[in-house]
């Protein structure tokens, strides 16, 4: 177990500095301090202080947003936050699954199993969907870390926010990809869905799977 992980994970323990967390995490870009404190429900000068904190944790990362207006009277540009790009975890005792995750990918793509690969990664996400039928898929998603939100431009998809599979498909994003939307469509079967309404459609930051809404959930939207 790294202890900078456990220290860094730790400052989540305060309810402030997770609602802060949250807030910026769900936005899916980035947070000024004003915004975060709105949603924090503190003041701007106490966000800034916990923003601070979780940005020299690794929790979060910041940069400066410049002006919409430039030239004189314009202001100084704002500090923004963003959730950060690596990755955390505590395990006791340590535990490196991931490792085991990357030989097995390996050893998938060395013997071209390609489609073997996605029909167990299918059945596991009917396994997932065991004694839910009937639920919201989105609620499933959100509970292994998908961070579902529906699109806002109009284009009528539940979109995932966060890549559980992150790391490894970085190292083999076409198995990884393939068998993620298998096993989304796995899910969706298993919860009495279409399958077909998960379709890869990779955006940058973002996993590669979403998904199409129902259509009363867009006729609602409407």
């Amino acid at each position: 177990m790294r202890e900078d992980h456990l220290e860094a994970l730790s400052l989540l323990h305060d309810p402030v500095r997770r609602s802060l967390y949250e807030a910026v995490a769900g936005s899916g870009g980035d947070v000024g301090r004003a915004e975060a404190a709105e949603a924090a429900g503190v003041s701007r000068t106490l966000a800034g202080h916990h923003l601070d904190k979780l940005v020299e944790a690794g929790l979060l990362e910041s940069g400066f947003r410049q002006p919409e207006r430039r030239g004189p009277g314009s202001g100084r540009p704002a500090k923004v936050y963003r959730r950060a790009s690596g990755e955390r975890s505590v395990s006791l005792p340590p535990r490196d699954y991931a490792m085991l995750a990357s030989v097995l990918a390996g050893v998938a793509d060395a013997l071209g199993a390609e489609e073997k690969a996605e029909e167990v990664a299918r059945a596991a996400g009917a396994r997932l969907a065991r004694g839910r039928r009937g639920e919201p898929v989105e609620a499933v998603l959100a509970e292994r870390g998908y961070e579902p939100y529906a699109d806002d431009a109009g284009e009528g998809r539940l979109r995932l926010r966060n890549c559980p599979f992150h790391a490894l498909s970085q190292e083999h994003p076409l198995l990884v990809c393939s068998m993620n939307l298998a096993l989304c469509q796995g899910l969706l079967e298993g919860l009495g869905d279409r399958p077909e309404r998960a379709a890869l459609d990779p955006r940058p930051g973002e996993c590669c799977v979403s998904l199409a809404l129902p259509s009363d959930s867009k006729t609602n939207e409407d």
